[in-house]
């Protein structure tokens, strides 16, 4: 599992590769609910690409949603 040391987003990581979430780069309090009740939240790993694994399940985002979430 990769951390990055460089503020990086989720469009920057390698397809397939899971990745450890820093933040949720957005002042939409919407989309942060939305994440957080998916468990995509600081510290939680995630697998990278356009439909991604948290926890327990799978979900396709858009690349406006990944650019959100900082690795």
């Amino acid at each position: 599992m990769r951390e990055t040391g460089d503020n990086m987003n989720l469009t920057e990581a390698n397809v397939g590769e899971s990745c450890i979430v820093k933040d949720i780069a957005t002042d939409d309090e919407e989309l942060k609910a939305f994440l957080f009740r998916l468990g995509c939240y600081s510290g939680e790993a995630i697998k990278s690409g356009y439909t991604v694994a948290i926890k327990d399940g799978r979900y396709n985002i858009d690349s406006n949603i990944a650019e959100a979430i900082q690795i």
